[in-house]
């Protein structure tokens, strides 16, 4: 064994204890972290070094070179791209999933029972999100892969429709894709797949400040390809606006014509875990797939996603996925595995920080989440209607707040400024965003340490940066 490895082996207790204490000072300090950095890499070449350092030296040239630089993502005043943080019990998952070290793939033979833990997780998420169990899924990285995932079984059914195997004979032409407000992982998918991006049908939305899907306007594309097969995507919360489209009618469109139904729920999903909200997905379990990421509003380590599809569409997802031709691997057709039902061959087990987190908080200590999430949007957005400086640019249906500067919503360059300056504080982090063609900011509430003090730090800081950017004094 190298020297370097064995004497790590031999001091590994000391090792992790030295990397628990680093990451519990972080954690129980994240709340004053910075929410930017200012970082440059050091123009210094960094040598790889050739007997190597070990363990606690290499910890301590991390902390020297990064320590301070890291920006507290998973921190409570964090509201850019829809970023969870880390529960402490999904903290344990993950280290015992570096730890355990698993590939989940198989449930039978002289495997390991990784992949029945995933299989386990994923009946907890549908008992979480009210699903019935006439859904199977499995863990990938992120939304982008977990739309692949369904999409890709989307597309094989559309080739079934007519009489084509696409995952071995490739793709066809024809292919009719519906859409109002399609994520970019979507759109990314469908350039993956080879359907092609820019062959998405954009359904025109409901009116009155929507990004909901017009039913009614999908029906009328709908009837006029009955012969072409189609492919639905309806988002549960939108990026902005968190705007549903309306399952309920999407559902009675399925019962009149053929098509594939995939929803896009990555955040909205998890309305489901409240009474309160619970309503806007009444009648998504209806759909043929739906992709919910996990590293958002559930708050577990990136990366993490989930993917649902259908019990009685293994077969086709069988044959998007299937190893055919890996003799050491086994017959596929005999025993289930993983492998043989999503994209990657080699994963971590993903599945395990999400059950950690299931277990340890359960169905009331999600709801407590999501609906807080959904107090501190509302709490921000009230004080941005009731400042003279400040607009809405549509309502705060859940978790989101879309607003922009109200004399300045015309000059981009008085939004990026305000927006630069408010971030530089390292107080809080938010993104920009267009809506309706007018330039503005987001902020996303998934995490689940934010509290109404991060609310009042929050308006103060924007207070500041509105002074800076304009001139004036917010009002």
């Amino acid at each position: 064994m190298n020297p370097q490895l064995k004497e790590d082996l031999q001091n590994l207790t000391a090792l992790l204890e030295k990397t628990q204490l680093h990451a519990c000072y972080h954690l129980n300090n994240i709340d004053n972290a910075r929410t930017t950095t200012d970082y440059k890499a050091n123009t210094i070449k960094l040598l790889l070094p050739g007997n190597g350092k070990g363990g606690s030296s290499t910890l301590d040239i991390f902390n020297a070179r990064f320590k301070e630089a890291l920006a507290a993502s998973a921190g409570p005043r964090y509201l850019g791209f829809v970023t969870g943080g880390a529960t402490p019990a999904s903290i344990m998952g993950d280290w015992l999933t570096a730890a355990y070290d698993q590939n989940p793939q198989a449930i039978t033979g002289q495997g390991d029972v990784s992949a029945i833990i995933e299989l386990e997780t994923i009946d907890l998420l549908l008992q979480l999100l009210q699903l019935p169990n006439t859904f199977s899924g499995g863990f990938v990285t992120g939304a982008t892969m977990s739309n692949f995932t369904c999409l890709a079984l989307a597309r094989q059914w559309a080739g079934q429709q007519q009489n084509i195997d696409i995952a071995k004979d490739g793709v066809l032409t024809g292919i009719k894709i519906f859409a109002a407000t399609p994520h970019s992982s979507s759109v990314k998918s469908l350039a993956m797949l080879g359907i092609g991006s820019n062959n998405i049908i954009k359904v025109k939305t409901l009116e009155g400040n929507r990004e909901a899907i017009d039913t009614g306007a999908l029906e009328i594309h709908l009837s006029e390809n009955k012969n072409n097969p189609c492919i639905v995507i309806t988002s549960a919360g939108t990026v902005n606006t968190v705007d549903f489209d309306d399952m309920q009618a999407i559902a009675q469109l399925k019962k009149k014509y053929n098509f594939w139904w995939h929803i896009d729920a990555a955040f909205g999903a998890f309305a489901a875990c409240s009474q309160k909200y619970a309503h806007l997905l009444t009648g998504w379990e209806n759909a043929d797939s739906i992709a919910v990421d996990c590293h958002k509003w559930l708050n577990v380590p990136y990366d993490s996603a989930a993917f649902f599809v259908k019990e009685h569409y293994k077969k086709l997802q069988f044959e998007t996925f299937q190893n055919s031709n890996a003799p050491y691997l086994g017959d596929p057709s005999q025993n289930f595995s993983y492998l043989n039902f999503l994209p990657e061959n080699s994963r971590r087990l993903r599945a395990l920080p999400t059950w950690f987190s299931l277990m340890a908080y359960g169905k009331n200590g999600y709801r407590d989440i999501i609906e807080n999430s959904i107090a501190m949007a509302h709490r921000l957005g009230a004080l941005i209607t009731d400042s003279n400086s400040y607009e809405l640019l549509a309502p705060v249906r859940l978790n989101n707040v879309c607003f922009s500067l109200k004399e300045w919503k015309g000059n981009p360059a008085v939004i990026q400024l305000f927006l630069d300056t408010l971030n530089s504080s390292g107080k809080v982090f938010m993104t920009p965003t267009v809506y309706n063609g007018v330039n503005g900011l987001r902020a996303a509430f998934v995490n689940w340490r934010t509290g109404a003090p991060d609310i009042e730090i929050i308006f103060e800081e924007m207070r500041a940066a509105y002074a800076i950017a304009t001139g004036k004094l917010i009002s």
